[in-house]
Parts: C-alpha cells; structure tokens; sequence
C-alpha cells in the first residue's frame, strides 16, 4: 500500500545550501514523508532547489517568503518544516511571526530544533485555534520509556555500519541514504538506522535523535533502535547514521554512537576543501588519517571506505583526490552523489562473505563496477 505524503514547505532564510542549511538539504534530495513543494530563502529565490544543491533541476522552487510562496502554490502545503540546524538556541523574533503565520494558514509545523515548539505556550495556543498539530523532531521520549545499554547487540548475526565523519555537515546522512537506496535497488534488504533530526524527518522507520537525551541513555538508545530494526525486519545489512565527528571537541555524539552499535564496519566521511570545523572557524579541521586512527583506537571496527564530499571542488578536483586517497589509504574512495555507491557496495561484498553472497545472488555483477584506481 502506498502512503500518501504530506506536502511541505521548508524554511531556510539565508542557509539554502550551506552548512547550517543541511536539514533542508537532506528533505530536498530525499524524503519518503514529505513532497516538498518549496524552499524558503530570499538570498537564493527565484531559483531551483536541485541546481543550488549541485545537482539536476528538481521542480522545487525557492521563494523570497511565505507570503510569495502559499501565492504561488497551486494549495496550502500540509507543513511547514523549520529547516535550519544552528547551534542558537532559539529562534529570532522574526521567524517567530512567520511560524506563527504558518500556523494561521493551517499548516503543521515541523520542528527539528532543541526549542520545542509544542512546549511554548503562544504556539500551542494557535495550533488549538487553528487545529493544527506540532511535531518536535528531536524531544526525547518520556524517561520510563528510555533505554540503556543491554548487550543484546550480541544476537545481531547481520553487518551493521555506521557512517561517521571528519566533521558536522560533511555529507554522512547523504551518503548513509545513497548507500541505502543502492542496496535495495539490488534487492538487499537495507535498514537505515537515524541518530539526527534530518534522518528522522526522511522517514526513517528507526533511530532517535541522540543530541537531545540525557547522556546516560545515548547508548542504550542506539542499541535499542538497532535490536528495533533487527527483530521487526529481519535485514541484510543495518547502516547507522554518524554524528559530528569523533575528534570534534564540542560534540560526544560519534562516541555514543560507536558504543552503541559496536559497528563491524565503518565509512568515513570527508571534505577535502574544507579547512576549518563547520560553525568553529579557530578549529582547523583533522586529516583523514589521523580521524581514522582515533576512530580505529576506539572501535574494534576498522574503516573500510571513505566517502567524500564535493563542497568547493570542481570535478577533475575531486577525481584527483580520489586517486590520491585511494593510493595513501589503501581504501575505495568515493563522492556518492557523483559515482554512485559501486564501491562500497563491493567493499561490503568483499569485508562479508554472507553478505557477498546475498549480494551475487542479487545480481551485482549487472552493475557498472568502479575498481581501484
């Protein structure tokens, strides 16, 4: 049965296609929720969503406000989607009014923000004028219904992967979801776990956004997502998605996320262009090698690919790192939005014999296989 998805519409003034713009990016190249039908952002309006991204035209058109945009939508989208990451704690006065407006136009309001909207009592009172419902992405579950660390993870007989990076916003969800959709295009039975706000506005059937619990349950939580997955499905493959990095000294999210899901593999994620830490410009950013080692200290996993984003690179650039990478690392390197998942598809075949096999059977060998350069 298909489920019908909400119509959307994402706000992303001044962020479209920069770092802190990643949520409305990630609903922009997929959502399995939500048909988005606009962008928000008045220094980019007037164009499309897919190009400002990089990639092909996609339809969706980025307008200078709401007002613009509910005049030339054929209809009032279902949502409203808060489509920023900052590290502000609270919204500005001015995004305030609009969500407000939103609310009176009969949208539900998406939020993937630390602030929860359903907790404001201005808010709460339009939604019940208006019947309208807020969703706060990342507030956590009640604290009789949290988790802790079990060791159940024992009984999982499938490779679990987790999709880490050098640093925030770098392309880990991106590629967690390429991977996903390329294995079951072949037929694999592929379960993406998410540990973010953006996964989780996807669609993702299973995860929680970790950076909003108690510490104490970080760990059992990501376990307890991937026994959830296991049990319910009976997958393949399970991936997890990364958080941060695991040598960013402001975020702990990565290392919640090695323990708990005690990865057999690991897809390192990178910017080659990138000089300093995403929001921290004093903070150079780390090597490749050196985040490899850190992770590869911590983990008993080793990293088995790295994936690597375009950001600030022209293609001959990008080849060219790949090549260099490839020959320093002893790793298939790749840009999965520019070639595809080929190669780490046949970097699990090669690290997982069960695995492999599933995979022959699936028909790889009708793939374009991308090789060692």
């Amino acid at each position: 049965m298909t489920i019908r998805k909400e119509t959307a519409l994402i706000y992303c003034e001044n962020q479209f296609s920069l770092a802190d713009g990643k949520t409305a990016a990630g609903l922009v190249r997929h959502s399995e929720r939500y048909t988005i039908v606009g962008v928000i952002d008045s220094s980019r309006a007037g164009k499309d969503a897919g190009e400002e991204l990089g990639q092909e035209k996609n339809g969706i058109p980025i307008f200078a406000n709401l007002n613009e945009a509910l005049i030339n939508l054929s209809e009032v989208p279902n949502c409203y989607i808060y489509g920023k990451a900052p590290l502000d704690a609270f919204i500005s006065p001015a995004e305030r009014f609009l969500i407000l407006e939103a609310m009176e136009k009969g949208m539900d309001i998406i939020n993937g923000l630390h602030q929860f909207f359903s907790e404001d009592q201005e808010f709460t009172q339009m939604a019940a004028q208006n019947n309208i419902q807020i969703k706060d992405i990342r507030k956590p579950p009640q604290l009789q219904d949290l988790h802790v660390f079990t060791g159940q993870l024992s009984k999982i007989n499938v490779p679990v992967i987790a999709i880490l990076g050098t640093d925030c916003a770098c392309g880990k969800m991106t590629t967690a979801i390429e991977l996903n959709k390329s294995l079951k295009t072949l037929g694999i039975k592929s379960v993406l776990v998410a540990t973010g706000q953006t996964g989780l506005m996807q669609g993702a059937m299973y995860g929680i956004s970790i950076d909003a619990l108690i510490s104490q349950f970080v760990i059992g939580e990501i376990e307890h997502s991937i026994i959830q997955a296991f049990d319910n499905e009976r997958p393949d493959i399970i991936l997890v998605e990364g958080q941060s990095a695991v040598s960013h000294p402001a975020f702990m999210s990565s290392l919640g996320i090695l323990k708990g899901s005690m990865p057999d593999g690991i897809i390192l994620q990178h910017p080659p262009a990138r000089k300093f830490r995403c929001d921290f410009p004093h903070l150079p950013m780390p090597t490749v090698e050196s985040e490899i080692k850190l992770i590869e200290a911590i983990s008993q996993a080793k990293v088995m690919a790295i994936a690597l984003s375009h950001e600030n690179l022209a293609d001959e650039e990008i080849l060219t790192i790949i090549e260099d990478y490839e020959r320093q690392f002893q790793l298939p390197t790749m840009d999965v939005l520019k070639h595809g998942c080929q190669k780490i598809i046949q970097a699990l075949g090669d690290h997982f014999p069960n695995l492999n096999q599933i995979i022959k059977q699936k028909t790889l060998a009708k793939m374009p296989v991308l090789g060692m350069r």
